[in-house]
């Protein structure tokens, strides 16, 4: 559907670099990174926005790199909706189609359409400036869907707002990508938004494109400390992988060997999920090859959750739930068992 061959968007003090990427039709791709990695950029850049340096964007299997905006059947979602304030809800939904001098009967039918599938049949007669955060992110998406584009590209649409409009918006979201299959390009910095909602990953870092691949591959499977730190992997060590006797393979880090499962070995990185770490009071009996003994040196309070950062050394942190965390009275300075799976161990 969308081939994006060796992009590269010159803008002075910033440049998007050998950017490669494959959208399937009706597929919801995320392209995450954090502030300043270029994701408006690309998004921008794909609906035609700005002049290339080099490289080439097909759409449907017709090279529209030098194509203008609005022959692209592209419609794009910005995080602060731009909807204009002078005119009603309904206004502002049906203004493409306006534009596009399509007949009044199209416009009612279009109108009709989306107040039903996005539920803001009672908003129509409304000034933008009285809905509410969320109410706004509908009818951005009503106005951009009015024209019925073959791609939808959405700029951090629920960054603005508070987080339980945010869930509800993002599962809206979801069931309006599962009605319509409508391919979506959707950029955030939010990883927790990401694995949500899509159905491949492109993680971009300082100017160029650090991994793509599914949710969980991301999110297990990190190919660089960047990508690891930006998936919240929190636990990363640098080490020697080494055979052990039995066949297997250890990691040794910072005095202690990691048992690991990787055919792999020399000087590599590893990451461990704070999750996959079982805590405890007591040693447990158990089957995982890791197991350490360590002391609670710092503990971040996240409201259901908390973050225990625990010395062997090295530090590791660890994820317990509040109820855990009280049922095993855990506290700083406290001695504790932890216990995870070699398979739980990432070599990268």
């Amino acid at each position: 559907m969308i081939q994006i061959k060796n992009l590269c968007v010159d803008l002075g003090d910033f440049l998007l670099r050998d950017i490669n990427l494959n959208v399937a039709a009706g597929e919801y791709f995320i392209i995450l990174g954090p502030t300043g990695a270029g994701k408006t950029v690309l998004l921008e850049s794909i609906a035609g926005l700005y002049p290339l340096k080099s490289g080439e964007i097909w759409l449907r299997g017709t090279k529209v790199t030098r194509l203008g905006p609005e022959k692209r059947g592209i419609s794009i979602v910005y995080q602060d909706h731009v909807l204009f304030p002078h005119l009603s809800v309904a206004e502002n939904i049906t203004f493409g189609l306006k534009l596009h001098r399509r007949p009044h009967s199209e416009l009612t039918e279009v109108l009709d359409w989306l107040s039903d599938l996005l539920d803001i049949g009672h908003l129509l007669d409304r000034s933008p400036d009285t809905l509410s955060g969320g109410e706004q992110q509908k009818v951005a998406l009503a106005r951009a869907l009015s024209v019925k584009p073959e791609v939808l590209l959405l700029d951090e649409p629920l960054s603005a707002l508070d987080p339980e409009t945010r869930e509800g918006v993002q599962r809206e979201l979801r069931q309006l990508h599962n009605q319509l299959r409508i391919t979506t390009i959707h950029v955030t910095h939010d990883f927790e938004e990401a694995v949500a909602l899509g159905d491949h990953i492109a993680v971009l870092g300082d100017g160029c494109i650090q991994q793509i691949g599914t949710p969980d591959e991301i999110f297990r499977q990190p190919n660089s400390e960047f990508v690891a730190r930006f998936a919240m992997v929190k636990n990363i060590f640098t080490g020697e992988i080494v055979s052990k006797e039995n066949g297997g393979a250890a990691l040794r880090t910072e005095g202690i060997e990691l048992a690991v499962v990787t055919d792999l070995r020399g000087k590599l990185r590893s990451s461990v999920r704070p999750e996959d770490i079982l805590i405890s009071p007591q040693l447990l009996h158990s089957s995982a090859r890791n197991s350490f003994c360590g002391t609670i040196t710092g503990i971040a309070d996240k409201g259901s959750t908390l973050y225990l950062t625990v010395t062997v050394p090295p530090d590791f942190i660890c994820l317990v739930t509040r109820r855990s965390f009280e049922d095993m009275g855990l506290a700083e300075g406290q001695k504790v068992y932890l216990t995870f799976k070699a398979s739980a161990v990432h070599i990268f």
